[in-house]
């Protein structure tokens, strides 16, 4: 905890520093060193997310021509944005995955979402928690480590991002794809935890990379072994789950924080590479401890960052309570009828599933991984407390940001003009109280610097699966492949504030949501084993035949 208090109120004295410095730079040559370095990181980085672009984020609709991706208006013209770019909708088949795997997996577990809510809750006040059990962490920290990484700034940002382009009804897409996303999240870390490795001195490593080579080993289709397609599945996973812990859990965070710095300090546009280097090295300082230091952070940090963020934006809501009845029938409207110029129907609701599945990570099995190091005998009890993460992330923390940019008009696209992300949230925030944004500006620093740690970790646990034993070869010292990782996700940190949103965004979005495609794959083949434990777990809850410890 005293690790990321002094990262924060390092990177605050810097800032200033940075901005003075800039001035006098400024007045001597009209672009710096420091901007050139930038321009020089984005110039690299760009093209490569457009070819990456270009196969995870394909569109089977457009290519068959179901539908022309171009908006138009009632005449047929194409219509154009306040940039003067064309609007397209597009439904990449990595959303269309994930919003079926949503719908699939709330049928097949019978709406455990809703049936296993009350439990979860008993769940996390420890109630049933075995000291004795295996495994490194308790119900409450595995939650708290998991909401850290999901928890971040894609409520603050990415549900900006989704108002901006869907408009209010986004809104109403989001709270559906959230509450929708806890039987998947639900399924997925079930599997985490009982298929997880521990080692000799209590070391866990679970997740997805895990559940889909053990648990798919056991399964036959006739007499054709599935061990062969767990393992690919497993492969193309953890080289997902690297690019995502390098691109949304790193490069996205590092550009918003940046971004608030910029709007609060304008002279230091430009300079994201230095403020990155800072920002890498005191994040270095962090990371290097565990999953167990890891937990003793975020379960102190992660309640506090939401009740403080939920509370402001209660209070501007509250302030505007009369207009309660006008907000709701603009997100309504706004979801089943919504502008031409927003995408359609179709144009909101992937807006709204997208930018939820980027925020909770429901269906690209990440938070399994901090959730396979909960201390318990009984994997469907952490997969019910598990349930709790899309409806914290998106079902409250997301609802109350996007509440707040409609309620102080920034929903407006003449309004938000100019501003991306962060940015347009904390305007939003500073129409009502004109001192918030350094105030958001505090939150985003904790919101990113502890989604950083939890998916350093994991990403951490893919590298070790495909690289570690092959590392462990060469030197004595068995920490040694983990600073390989840790370098290569220090230094995207000043790749991703030099870089551009929407270069970064577009990555984020690729390597995060493409997780799911292996993912839910083996989901529905694992599914029937789920739903058998899940059944013979309830039934022990109904007949009050688990111990309780408080």
């Amino acid at each position: 905890m005293k690790q990321i208090f002094y990262a924060v109120i390092f990177i605050f004295l810097a800032m200033p520093t940075f901005a003075n410095s800039d001035k006098s730079i400024q007045n001597k040559t009209t672009i710096s060193k420091g901007q050139k370095l930038s321009a020089r990181i984005d110039a690299w980085f760009a093209p490569k997310v457009e070819i990456i672009g270009a196969i995870l984020f394909w569109d089977p609709f457009e290519a068959v021509g179901i539908y022309d991706p171009v908006v138009r208006d009632t005449k047929g013209n194409p219509m154009h944005n306040i940039n003067g770019k064309p609007i397209e909708k597009h439904f990449p088949l990595i959303v269309f995955w994930l919003v079926m795997g949503a719908f699939y997996f709330t049928l097949r577990m019978k709406f455990i979402n809703i049936r296993g809510f009350r439990h979860s809750l008993g769940l996390l006040r420890g109630r049933y928690d075995n000291p004795d059990d295996p495994g490194e962490v308790s119900h409450f920290q595995a939650l708290a480590t998991a909401l850290s990484g999901t928890v971040g700034l894609g409520n603050i940002a990415g549900v900006a991002i989704a108002i901006t382009v869907g408009g209010p009804g986004a809104t109403f897409w989001l709270i559906i794809a959230g509450l929708l996303g806890m039987s998947l999240k639900f399924t997925e870390v079930t599997l985490g935890v009982k298929y997880r490795n521990i080692d000799e001195n209590g070391v866990v490593s679970g997740g997805p990379m895990y559940y889909l080579t053990k648990g798919l080993k056991l399964k036959n289709i006739g007499k054709i072994n599935l061990g062969g397609l767990g393992k690919t599945l497993a492969i193309i996973y953890a080289t997902l789950l690297m690019g995502a812990a390098i691109g949304g859990g790193n490069m996205f965070q590092a550009n918003q924080t940046f971004q608030q710095f910029e709007l609060l300090l304008p002279s230091s546009a430009g300079y994201g590479a230095y403020f990155g280097i800072v920002m890498a090295i005191l994040v270095g300082f962090v990371i290097i401890g565990g999953i167990k230091k890891i937990a003793k952070v975020t379960e102190k940090l992660v309640p506090l960052m939401a009740i403080v963020y939920v509370g402001a934006a209660l209070v501007i809501i509250g302030m505007n309570y009369q207009r309660i009845p006008e907000v709701i029938s603009l997100i309504f409207n706004g979801a089943f009828h919504p502008e031409a110029i927003r995408g359609g129907f179709i144009g909101v609701l992937i807006v709204g599933f997208q930018r939820a599945a980027f925020s909770n990570e429901s269906g690209v099995g990440s938070a399994s991984i901090a959730h396979s190091a909960v201390k318990t005998n009984e994997p469907v009890s952490e997969g019910i407390v598990a349930l709790l993460e899309p409806f914290v992330d998106t079902v409250m923390i997301c609802t109350m940001t996007a509440l707040v940019i409609i309620f102080t008009g920034y929903h407006d696209p003449i309004l938000a003009q100019g501003f991306d992300g962060a940015q347009l949230t904390s305007k939003a925030f500073g129409s009502v109280f004109n001192w918030f944004p350094y105030v958001l500006a505090l939150a985003i620093i904790l919101f990113a610097v502890s989604t950083m740690i939890s998916w350093s970790y994991y990403g951490l646990k893919g590298f070790n699966y495909l690289f570690g034993d092959f590392i462990d070869k060469f030197f004595t010292n068995k920490n040694t492949k983990n600073y390989f990782f840790f370098i290569i996700f220090l230094a995207f940190i000043v790749v991703g504030s030099a870089s551009n949103m929407g270069s970064v965004m577009n990555f984020a979005d690729m390597m995060i949501l493409s997780m799911a495609f292996p993912n839910i794959i083996g989901l529905i083949i694992l599914a029937p084993e789920v739903f058998k434990d899940m059944n013979n777990y309830m039934a022990k809850v109904k007949n009050n035949q688990l111990k309780k410890y408080k």
